[in-house]
């Protein structure tokens, strides 16, 4: 398999899925067609489904200049959609859009991925966000994939930012996660040993004609090569940027950590796969607001308190790559909560989900 992990280690990249709504009654529109244009930097793509619109950031120095182009991609996006009388709105799930009312993007890709997953498929009304970071060897990449495993449920528990979805209170901090766990090849990724062990892994599926290739799998974190990056998507969208940034830091801190441990000739330390996908579950379910499992023991602790360790260890690493300014925003998600639980301040003053829309539309404005 060709791959590009040779270039310069730890340029980031960052990708959000934003939804396309009607400015008066903040509901989803089928119009990607009318916002998709270039961009001076970055990229406006569409997703699966006409109502979603993607923003991508070119690989970045660091989380500062990262910035710099996702607030630009906002603003054109959010000032075109106004030309036409819609706006953007940025979280994990629409609190009351039904994926019934949705089309799907006129694109090969996505038709055929509709015909071979259907309603598994079609009922994936839901938005994330997704960091990329560049490594300069494939074996690391691997090393670091199969690292960033434990860190998934503490990255959805400050990111969780989808309590509602189809008018409904879910109970959940990121209904998101269980509503994308339908699909095949998603959630917490197998162990590869290295590189040839992932190679040999993806040509046996890739001949046995189950996928395509290996963008066909939507693990929580994986290795892109055709863009020489680890891939981290466990994370709902977020709706203040300034979220987005903070946790791409976080992420940017860890590939670099586990870089230097993989460079340092150190070995993985071995997590049950069962506890893994349990303290995921732990975070859809409570977000911040719960316990999770401090592995490799078996005590139960605070997210914030694990979320807490986290960020203070990940503080000297974002200073070398320069994007330590960005871990404010997630001191803000420890302090003031993260996106889930503002949302149910709001519902709970008047049990309105039109007003819920509401804030997120004007949160996600920049």
């Amino acid at each position: 398999m060709e791959h590009h992990f040779g270039g310069k280690p730890y340029t980031i990249g960052i990708e959000e899925e934003l939804m396309i709504l009607d400015a008066d009654s903040l509901e989803l529109v089928n119009a990607i067609d009318a916002l998709i244009e270039p961009a001076p930097a970055g990229e406006i793509k569409p997703e699966l489904m006409e109502s979603v619109l993607e923003v991508s950031t070119d690989p970045c120095e660091n989380t500062a200049q990262a910035g710099e182009q996702l607030r630009a991609l906002r603003s054109q996006v959010r000032e075109t959609a106004a030309r036409k009388q819609m706006t953007i709105g940025s979280a994990g799930t629409h609190p009351f859009a039904m994926w019934e009312d949705q089309r799907i993007v006129s694109m090969s890709r996505y038709r055929d991925l509709v015909s071979a997953l259907r309603f598994v498929a079609r009922q994936e009304l839901i938005f994330g966000m997704h960091v990329h970071v560049g490594l300069d060897d494939p074996d690391k990449a691997i090393h670091v994939a199969n690292g960033m495993r434990v860190h998934l449920p503490i990255l959805l528990g400050l990111s969780a930012n989808s309590p509602f979805w189809r008018a409904d209170v879910t109970g959940l901090a990121s209904a998101r996660t269980p509503i994308f766990r339908a699909f095949p090849r998603v959630g917490i990724p197998p162990t590869y040993k290295d590189w040839a062990d992932y190679e040999q892994r993806i040509e046996f599926m890739v001949k046995s004609r189950v996928i395509e290739d290996y963008t066909y799998q939507w693990y929580d974190v994986r290795p892109h090569p055709n863009f020489g990056t680890v891939e981290i998507r466990v994370m709902d969208s977020q709706t203040h940027v300034e979220h987005t940034l903070g946790l791409a830091a976080l992420v940017h801190g860890l590939v670099k950590e586990l870089s230097e441990h993989f460079d340092a000739g150190k070995t993985l330390s071995r997590y049950p796969f069962e506890m893994l996908d349990e303290n995921k579950w732990l975070a859809a379910r409570h977000g911040l607001e719960g316990d999770l499992v401090d592995l490799p023991h078996q005590a139960r602790v605070p997210a914030r308190e694990l979320a807490r360790r986290l960020l203070d260890r990940m503080k000297e690493h974002c200073r070398d790559l320069g994007s330590h300014g960005e871990l404010e925003a997630v001191e803000d998600l420890l302090e003031r909560g993260n996106g889930a639980a503002r949302q149910v301040v709001v519902y709970e003053a008047n049990h309105d989900l039109r007003e819920v829309m509401s804030e997120i539309v004007a949160a996600t404005a920049v």
